[in-house]
């Protein structure tokens, strides 16, 4: 476990987690029986939510990465997206199933689904662990939500402050 330098308060378990990822596999699996989907994790928070949610599903799964940039140095979103690791599957034809770790503005996931509509996918779905409706900037839909959480800057289970407390199993509030 990783040394804490701040004052973290709990706010998912990792009990809690572990269950709602396996009902929300189990509801994925349900939605596209019979079918091939392709996860597409959104580095770097969405990498330890995406192997276990992959773990857990009960239809063929083949995965991919993208990266994007939008913050550079600021905490201010420069509007301007860039993606630094592209797809390597070939998306057409197929039910894609994107995974955040994330959602509040939305506008980076907008931008990257714009991008991936025009790969033609057959289907093409958001899978989120963490909600913010009420930051939003851009109208987006998420599929799938593992929990909405109105507010904190979240740490933990993927979501990380500076690179750090990524790899915590629970989710907290870093108190700062």
């Amino acid at each position: 476990m990783q040394a804490l330098e701040h004052n973290l308060t709990p706010v998912l378990a990792p009990e809690q987690i572990q269950a709602r990822v396996a009902e929300l596999a189990a509801e994925i699996s349900r939605d596209f029986q019979g079918r091939e989907v392709v996860l597409l994790g959104i580095l770097k928070g969405a990498f330890i939510f995406m192997s276990d949610l992959a773990r857990r599903m009960e239809v063929p799964v083949k995965v991919d990465f993208v990266r994007l940039a939008s913050y550079g140095d600021s905490s201010q979103s420069s509007g301007q997206i860039v993606m630094t690791k592209a797809h390597e599957l070939d998306l057409a034809g197929r039910t894609v199933v994107v995974v955040e770790d994330i959602v509040d503005t939305g506008l980076t996931l907008n931008w990257l689904m714009d991008h991936l509509r025009r790969q033609a996918p057959q289907d093409l779905k958001i899978c989120a662990l963490i909600d913010k409706p009420e930051r939003r900037e851009a109208q987006i839909e998420v599929d799938y939500v593992g929990f909405q959480i109105p507010r904190g800057f979240l740490v933990g289970y993927g979501l990380d402050y500076n690179e750090c407390y990524r790899c915590l199993p629970g989710i907290y509030e870093v108190n700062l």
